[in-house]
């Protein structure tokens, strides 16, 4: 997404030294050490040892990294269908174009045509369940940019070693706005727009229009800034600031309006069609050991491949989802808050030991030794593929 900063957590570090790009990663990204909240009126939350990390985190932002490694590559044409013909999968373009190939991975979630057509036809077929079949649920919508690089004299923020992440909570206002210092001198910003049933609706009928996008085009986007242009923010200097200051030092390519959904589905594939936004590194793996390129093993595949990661994508919603309560208006929103403003410091890093327990790893490259005190989840693909590598490498 355009203008936005992605979060990497320590369990992909081993995966980026394997490839050999972690080197590289860190110059690109900043060390997050904790995150800070405000009210409206800029009056610090009470610190909560919550809001400390005892992991390393880094925040990149995509124009820095999208050179060497492009968010897409595009041939400019839609995806019309997919069909699949003598064990083979093909891809059927809108310019007449046609892709043949053994698998297809959908790897752009809901709206990825992949994803779109795999349950187009097993609804079809009266073979898609009813819980996927249902509208997809959300309760925000998201404006995201990156401002230009900035003058350290100016706005000193940049010039912090670690990433400064600054929330302000809207008290009476139902949006929850960020800040985030990155590399290179720039900031990366978010506006978070918290719905209720009417405004809800209204964005589903916007979404219709949008041709069943997750993403507004620029008008949609620029009506969003007007409207919270005046929502102060703290720079980490005795100045005032708005978000009006940081829209107008922003590239309006690098802003963009999206809705954030949630939701896990039942179904993640069907022939040679799989959904892979959940661990495409257990679907390589298990790629690599795979005996035959036949229909009956990919489909042995693509149900271990899901086997593996659906307790572990579950509990990363629930827990996605309890974590964003404490942005929410309303009384839900405010306990959640006040939990997490008064937990124990031993109680938090329990919490946070259990969301990086996986730390997933080519199978089938040079493994990487892992530090920390977390008891890592064994990964099956991952040892499949090692086993396999292992009894290659000996007999070469």
């Amino acid at each position: 997404m355009k203008g936005s900063a992605m979060n990497i957590g320590p369990e992909l570090l081993p995966v980026f030294q394997q490839l050999g790009i972690y080197e590289e990663f860190l110059t690109i990204g900043k060390h997050l050490k904790h995150t800070l909240g405000f009210t409206v009126s800029l009056k610090s939350l009470k610190p909560a040892q919550g809001t400390q990390t005892t992991s390393l985190l880094a925040f990149i932002s995509t124009t820095s990294s999208s050179d060497r490694y492009p968010l897409k590559r595009s041939i400019g044409h839609r995806v019309l269908n997919v069909t699949e013909e003598d064990e083979k999968v093909i891809v059927h373009l809108s310019n007449n174009s046609t892709f043949k190939g053994d698998i297809v991975v959908g790897a752009d979630g809901t709206y990825s045509a992949v994803h779109q057509r795999m349950y187009e036809q097993l609804k079809s077929k009266e073979e898609l369940p009813k819980s996927d079949q249902e509208e997809l649920p959300f309760s925000c919508t998201c404006l995201v940019g990156q401002t230009k690089a900035l003058d350290p004299e100016l706005f000193p923020i940049v010039k912090e070693r670690y990433c400064q992440f600054l929330t302000v909570l809207g008290d009476n206002k139902p949006f929850t706005w960020s800040i985030l210092s990155i590399a290179h001198g720039t900031l990366c910003w978010s506006v978070i727009h918290h719905l209720n049933e009417k405004t809800s609706k209204k964005v589903m009928e916007q979404r219709f229009r949008n041709n069943d996008n997750a993403e507004w085009g620029a008008y949609p986007a620029q009506i969003m800034c007007e409207e919270t242009r005046n929502f102060p923010i703290l720079l980490n200097d005795d100045k005032k600031h708005t978000l009006g200051d940081i829209y107008d030092l922003s590239a309006k390519e690098l802003i963009s309006k999206v809705m954030l959904e949630e939701k896990v589905f039942t179904t993640w594939h069907s022939g040679h069609a799989v959904t892979a936004m959940h661990d495409a590194i257990a679907l390589a793996n298990l790629l690599y050991v795979m005996p035959t390129r036949t229909s009956q093993n990919f489909t042995k595949l693509f149900e271990e491949y899901q086997a593996e990661r659906h307790s572990a994508v579950t509990e990363a919603f629930k827990s996605s989802q309890l974590m964003s309560k404490f942005m929410e208006k309303g009384v839900i929103g405010a306990i959640i808050l006040f939990i997490l403003s008064h937990i124990p410091f031993w109680l938090w890093k329990l919490m946070l030991a259990m969301t990086v327990r996986c730390h997933p790893q080519i199978g089938y490259l040079e493994p990487i030794a892992l530090f920390g005190s977390v008891v890592c989840i064994v990964s099956h693909s991952e040892q499949k593929a090692r086993y396999v590598f292992e009894k290659q490498q000996k007999q070469v």
